[in-house]
């Protein structure tokens, strides 16, 4: 039976998760549904496709993985349906996609939504299943909707460099208030060389050695790994790093009447 992960913005408050699985499971009683958040903060892409990303690696292939996120940045025309590295992605066209993948992906089409129906998020998730039961059943991708739509792409959210020094946004803050930067171990290592490095974030706070777990370090202390999805993260043992050195991720502020989006930085220096 297929296999299908949820991810949205819809938090757990309300009946909507529920009534998304209730949806689902009237289409194919045999789709296997796994969770994977649904506490996504709202149009906060960044941390929507940090998320995504590292836990789409670890499923199997042909894995279907439905994105119910952001669905009415702009009046919903269509949906897309990836193929990429051997799972399927459904999501709304807004750009997630390929801040998710950090590519183009292999194999797209456009899902065409009926212009007579009332887009609400069930409706949405009505044409994502639509679309696994016929994949399941033998259909090609390309039999099921438009090949090779256009559609809306938006780059990742990159580290900046310099010759001796980069600098990161903080893009997840977990349970346990631990701080995840968009810093690769790969990209860390590329432009370290070998040399000294000093982590530098709020209130001059400085960490020189990269840990490999939380037990590094004494009770109380900061320290600076790489988690499991191969991101640096800063954390406290035992301890609330976020509340405590005043770290925050994504916050959105007006100015000029503009909404303008602000990450708060991690630098490292070298040498």
């Amino acid at each position: 039976m297929p296999l299908l992960t949820l991810t949205s913005d819809f938090g757990m408050q309300d009946y909507l998760v529920g009534a998304v699985k209730g949806r689902l499971l009237q289409q194919n009683p045999g789709f296997t549904l796994v969770d994977v958040s649904h506490t996504i903060s709202p149009f906060n892409y960044p941390q929507a496709a940090y998320v995504c990303r590292n836990a789409i690696k670890q499923f199997p292939s042909h894995t279907f993985h439905l994105l119910l996120i952001n669905l009415y940045e702009k009046k919903p025309e269509q949906l897309l349906l990836a193929w990429h590295q051997e799972q399927y992605i459904l999501c709304a066209d807004n750009g997630l996609l390929t801040m998710i993948l950090e590519d183009k992906p292999e194999m797209i089409i456009g899902l065409p939504l009926d212009p007579k129906a009332i887009k609400n998020t069930l409706y949405l998730t009505q044409v994502m299943g639509e679309a696994v039961q016929q994949l399941h059943a033998g259909a090609r991708l390309q039999d099921i909707g438009m090949p090779d739509v256009p559609f809306i792409e938006k780059n990742h959210l990159r580290p900046l460099f310099g010759e001796n020094w980069m600098e990161g946004q903080i893009i997840f803050i977990d349970h346990f208030e631990n701080i995840v930067v968009n810093i690769t171990r790969e990209q860390f290592e590329e432009h370290r060389k070998g040399r000294p490095f000093r982590i530098v974030f709020k209130r001059n706070e400085i960490i020189d050695k990269i840990a490999e777990s939380y037990a590094d370090v004494a009770e109380g202390e900061k320290l600076a790994l790489f988690n499991a999805a191969g991101y640096l993260e800063i954390a406290i043992n035992k301890g609330n790093a976020a509340g405590l050195f005043g770290l925050q991720g994504f916050s959105e502020q007006a100015q000029h009447l503009q909404s303008r989006l602000f990450y708060q930085t991690v630098k490292i220096m070298f040498g």
